[in-house]
């Protein structure tokens, strides 16, 4: 069996999140359901990580198993006539066995796009933000998530995760100009919902609602009720994954 990487984009507005479940369509259903027209072959896709309802990628790596050398460009060229419009294949190539798409990710990154004025051109990805804050304010707090590694406070609550340890490396406001910034959060894993749960309290240290102190023992609580709300999910895209 050869296995492949499929480097990914989606838009997803009109899915609930990555990772097949009943009742929804999601987007490694039909990339998985198009493969396997394709090929004739029933393959199951693995995908680096799973994104919640709404969210976008930029670069989402996926890989599949199969028993035959493929033709990368031509499958890759057939896909993006076979899937919807919203989702597409950058690249098809072929990896060593022991590459896995989960697993063998180093770092993976987020952007949280937020705007400070009304824009008709990203109101479907960025949020609108319905109060001023203080960016300075907000990137010492940020600072401070490179010094911890328990990401308890920002964890979605009933989750079967193991560990809520994680190593941020970096987590940065970037001033996009003309009243656009996005929030960049880089680590070797992510916790369910940890990204729009971290914003949601990054924003309530910048509009004055929380300290910087008020932060760090948020941080230290490790209880989720402690943090503040998830920002929505139209605003984040995973940006990138490393190997």
């Amino acid at each position: 069996m050869a296995r492949y990487f499929i480097d990914i984009s989606f838009d997803g507005t009109n899915y609930h999140g990555w990772q097949i479940q009943p009742g929804a369509i999601t987007v490694q259903e039909k990339l998985q359901e198009a493969i396997s027209v394709l090929l004739r072959y029933e393959v199951e896709i693995t995908g680096a990580g799973r994104t919640d309802a709404g969210v976008h990628a930029k670069k989402m790596i996926a890989h599949f198993d199969y028993s035959e050398e493929l033709d990368c460009q031509q499958l890759t060229y057939k896909l993006n006539r076979f899937l919807p419009h919203d989702i597409v294949i950058n690249n098809v190539y072929p990896v060593t066995d022991d590459m896995h798409a989960r697993f063998s990710a180093l770092t993976r990154t987020y952007y949280y796009y937020v705007m400070l004025r009304k824009d008709p051109f990203m109101v479907n990805y960025s949020y609108r933000l319905p109060f001023n804050v203080d960016f300075e304010l907000m990137n010492t707090a940020a600072s401070y998530l490179l010094q911890v590694d328990d990401f308890a406070s920002f964890c979605k609550v009933h989750t079967d995760v193991k560990t809520t340890l994680c190593n941020v490396m970096k987590a940065e406001w970037i001033d996009d100009g003309d009243g656009h910034w996005h929030f960049e959060i880089t680590a070797n894993r992510f916790l369910r919902n940890m990204v729009r749960a971290v914003v949601g309290t990054l924003l309530d240290v910048g509009r004055g609602k929380i300290t910087i102190d008020e932060f760090k023992a948020i941080v230290a609580s490790r209880k989720r009720t402690s943090a503040g709300e998830s920002v929505p999910a139209k605003a984040l895209f995973l940006q990138d994954i490393t190997y």
